[in-house]
């Protein structure tokens, strides 16, 4: 159980300046003093990276569709341990589902799982008195809802801003901050990804600074952190990486040697019974052996991977240790295994082929056998060549840039048994790519799913495809991938 301040930033749209405000928020909450602490609802890594730089600790997803919606509070609980007050950056619009169904997995629906006052974003830039009719629509479509107050970007002059006040006065909301259309800065491209955040790039540190420096000037910090304080005790316990895996092993033991399925409670995954030989059922860890080294790919602080990965690795039993797979040039001594998460950009990818050692040292590590995970761009360096540059040739594909995102969540089924999953799994991932892999997958797939031939390739202990897994929905994948690895 937690007392733990905390607020969620809305808007009625995307577009209105959410992530302005999340990263702002942090930053100027962090220039006071305060530990503050970052989430982002969704799957987007790179809001939540520049979250967690502006409050200097990694930020962190919440996602129903992805952790399963009774774990959205431990994992809140899990990541906001230790922070003064904790802020959380909403997707799409307040009411819009992650799903596309009304009501479901929602802003408005986290807002309620973690008990939080609703700070809504609204931009004014060419609304007048208006605005009360679109705050109030907002707070009264769901009468649950906790709307603490507003925020107005955009606004033109005082004149306006005094308009607006007055308007939303009226009605009882109370305006906790007002931004000037000509203080607006833009964060990095976004399709730079997180890597920016990764590196500590000048440009993003001078972009969250600016942003942190522009909301202190233009909200009342102390109404807000008085409004974060407001929000009751949570009544749930914080997740821990160290139960979950424990659970998740005890599953596994059972004699049906199937990984679990994802409930509210272990969020595992379900499958069919393993092929003999096949490694689900980890051998007992001995004492007296070292762990095994598990690279994976990031910086000292922030990785690729969502936060939960790594914690799971360490907690499953291995030694985590990142590396840069644009500068560093060999693999971190004694690696079993590689974990490149969904977060690395696209555009990287001349950077990647250009890195030649380090592509050699990964083709080898998969010849030799060692379990390697590669999500979205890992899936394109460890294929021939894209776009006419050489990756690593580990797998027999070539990838190509595309002009069109494909985006979105799936319900998929394991086509092959991996170090990620068994056989007949069923999982729900996410997907954001522009490059497409030929062919689309290997003699054994990694995915499918409703509508669309086989996706992604397994071959040896390589699970590589376009599709993104949290972790934390399906602790045993740590476990399993610990027992891929093996130990020397």
């Amino acid at each position: 159980m937690a007392a733990i301040p905390r607020i969620v930033v809305a808007a009625p749209a995307s577009g209105h300046g959410k992530t302005t405000v999340a990263v702002g928020l942090l930053a100027a909450l962090a220039g006071r003093g305060l530990t503050p602490s970052g989430f982002k609802i969704g799957s987007d890594y790179v809001d939540a990276g520049y979250l967690g730089l502006a409050g200097g600790r990694p930020g962190r997803n919440l996602d129903p569709r992805l952790q399963g919606v009774d774990r959205v509070a431990p994992l809140f609980a899990h990541g906001a341990a230790g922070s003064d007050i904790a802020v959380v950056e909403g997707a799409m619009g307040l009411y819009d589902g992650l799903s596309g169904m009304a009501g479901m997995e929602s802003t408005a629906q986290v807002a309620g799982l973690i008990k939080a006052p609703v700070l809504l974003v609204a931009d004014v830039g060419a609304m007048g008195q208006s605005v009360a009719a679109l705050v109030h629509g907002f707070r009264s479509f769901d009468e649950l809802l906790w709307l603490g107050g507003v925020i107005l970007t955009r606004v033109v002059s005082e004149r306006h801003e005094q308009v607006l006040r007055e308007a939303l006065d009226d009605i009882g909301v109370p305006v906790l901050g007002a931004v000037r259309r000509s203080n607006l800065t833009a964060l990095p491209n976004r399709s730079l990804g997180v890597a920016p955040v990764v590196d500590r790039a000048t440009e993003a540190v001078r972009a969250v600074r600016r942003l942190g420096s522009v909301i202190a000037g233009s909200v009342d910090l102390d109404r807000i952190v008085a409004l974060a304080r407001s929000a009751p005790e949570l009544t749930v316990p914080a997740w821990s990486a160290t139960d979950a895996v424990a659970t998740a092993a005890k599953r596994g033991a059972d004699a049906t040697r199937v990984l679990s399925v994802p409930t509210a409670a272990d969020g595992g995954v379900t499958g069919a019974p393993e092929p003999a030989g096949t490694p689900a059922t980890p051998r007992r860890d001995r004492a007296d052996q070292p762990k095994p080294v598990i690279a994976v790919a990031g910086g000292p602080t922030f990785s690729y991977s969502y936060p939960e990965t790594v914690e799971l690795l360490a907690a499953a039993g291995a030694e985590v240790v990142p590396f840069d797979p644009l500068r560093e040039e060999v693999l971190p001594d004694g690696t079993r295994g590689l974990v490149f998460g969904g977060a690395f950009p696209e555009l990287y990818a001349d950077e990647l082929s250009a890195n030649e050692q380090l592509c050699r040292a990964v083709s080898d590590l998969a010849i030799a056998g060692a379990p390697v995970v590669a999500e979205s761009t890992g899936l394109v360096w460890l294929v021939k060549e894209c776009d006419g540059r050489p990756m690593c040739g580990a797998l027999n594909a070539s990838a190509s840039t595309t002009g069109s995102l494909v985006l979105g969540y799936r319900e998929s089924v394991a086509r092959a048994s991996s170090p990620l999953v068994p056989l007949g799994a069923t999982v729900t991932g996410h997907k954001s790519h522009r490059t497409v892999v030929t062919p689309r997958s290997g003699d054994n797939a990694a995915w499918q799913w409703c509508g669309a031939p086989p996706e992604g390739f397994v071959w040896r202990q390589v699970h590589a495809s376009y599709l993104n897994l949290h972790w934390a929905g399906y602790p045993g994948i740590a476990k399993r991938f610990i027992a891929a690895a093996g130990r020397p």
